[in-house]
């Protein structure tokens, strides 16, 4: 753990003849669900959905291998992502460990903090 919040953002897509059960799923989502993400160390916690299924997810986190691990042994996460899998396209595995991590390229504090610390 780096002592630093970790940003983590990540692509899946959703099956388009499904988008609108997808969303419904969503709103909202089991309390249970909900508690087992807190759990996790998960916040800040944001899914966008796009054009055609195009599904992006992005949370903060202070340690996100200790999040994915807390929620790869959870029961509940287990069966939640039982039932979301047959939702995206493409999916090799539960949705929350098997989607397409996103690099960070560019983060307005950081630079801003940067940009200080060089005048």
């Amino acid at each position: 753990m780096s002592g630093q919040t970790e940003r983590v953002c990540f692509e899946l897509r959703v099956r388009p003849e499904l988008i609108d059960e997808y969303v419904a799923r969503h709103s909202p989502v089991r309390a249970d669900m909900l508690a087992e993400i807190a759990a996790a160390g998960r916040r800040n916690y944001s899914l966008f959905l796009g054009e055609e299924g195009r599904l992006i997810g992005y949370y903060e986190t202070d340690d996100d291998a200790a999040a994915q691990a807390y929620l790869a042994a959870s029961p509940v996460a287990a069966a939640w992502e039982a039932e979301m899998a047959p939702f995206f396209l493409g999916l090799d595995g539960r949705p929350d460990q098997a989607a397409t991590a996103l690099t960070e390229v560019f983060h307005l504090a950081d630079q801003l903090a940067h940009a200080t610390k060089d005048r």
